[in-house]
């Protein structure tokens, strides 16, 4: 599973509809979480498709975006009063992806221009909603980051500056990783071409992300019939320890 690819490949007959526009396809779309699923690496690459000859006098840049599904987080502020570590603000980020990749060719600030970065929502920062706080917080913005740097810790948002290869202005190739604890779901992937900070060509498609097996029963169960998951797993304890209990026993009169 750790080196699981997942293949954007040219197509045959793409819609011509700008003088440059990415082409692509999926040769895989979708990853399967099992009780073993470690991560994996995916290799995604794509070409150029022109009418007209290539610019050199203005480079082409490619930014590409994987994002997860989306959802409220609740960011708690904590001070230490009287030695103990307490909970003083909470704010609700209304919206944030469970999991946020961007790959460029070059740096993100000289490839995407902000006006662009706002209208689309390129970087890890746009990607998070937060419309509103209390009134009692006047410092929403470090709840957002905080946000992102505990999932960048976890290898959950990932800015990839010049991690992504252009040959030719043509040819283009990344690899990004993706952790083991992802969130089921439709995974958005997006492929914007700029020139001068401009997007002049982007396409999406979606990589789904699923569990299977076991892994799929035990999640299912514990959704849909959490009572008899419950007892389930009071009985998988039971028998470890009784089975503990027995090794242990037998080690000693031996």
């Amino acid at each position: 599973m750790r080196r699981l690819i997942c293949a954007l490949m040219m197509l045959t007959a793409p819609v011509a509809a700008q003088s440059e526009e990415v082409v692509l396809g999926l040769s895989k779309d979708n990853v399967a979480i099992t009780t073993s699923f470690d991560g994996s690496e995916i290799l995604i690459f794509g070409a150029v498709k022109r009418e007209e000859a290539i610019n050199t006098a203005e480079p082409l840049e490619v930014v590409m975006t994987i994002a997860g599904p989306s959802e409220p987080v609740v960011v708690r502020s904590k001070e230490k009063k009287f030695g103990i570590w307490v909970n003083t603000e909470a704010l609700e980020v209304d919206s944030a992806p469970s999991f946020y990749a961007v790959a460029t060719t070059g740096p993100i600030a000289q490839v995407l221009s902000e006006t662009e970065d706002l209208r689309e929502k390129v970087t890890i920062d746009r990607a998070i909603r937060s419309v509103g706080a209390p009134a009692g917080i006047t410092d929403a913005g470090r709840f957002t980051e905080a946000v992102i740097r505990i999932r960048q810790e976890k290898n959950l948002y990932q800015l990839l500056e010049g991690q992504v290869a252009l040959d030719q202005q043509t040819l283009f190739r990344t690899r990004i990783d993706m952790p083991a604890d992802l969130t089921e779901g439709d995974y958005l992937t997006r492929i914007f071409l700029t020139r001068n900070g401009k997007i002049v060509s982007n396409y999406e498609t979606t990589i789904d992300v699923r569990k299977v097996g076991l892994e799929r029963f035990l999640f299912n169960m514990s959704r849909q019939q959490p009572i008899w998951y419950g007892l389930m797993s009071l009985a998988i304890a039971i028998f470890a320890g009784w089975g503990a209990s027995a090794v242990f026993s037998a080690l000693r009169r031996n």
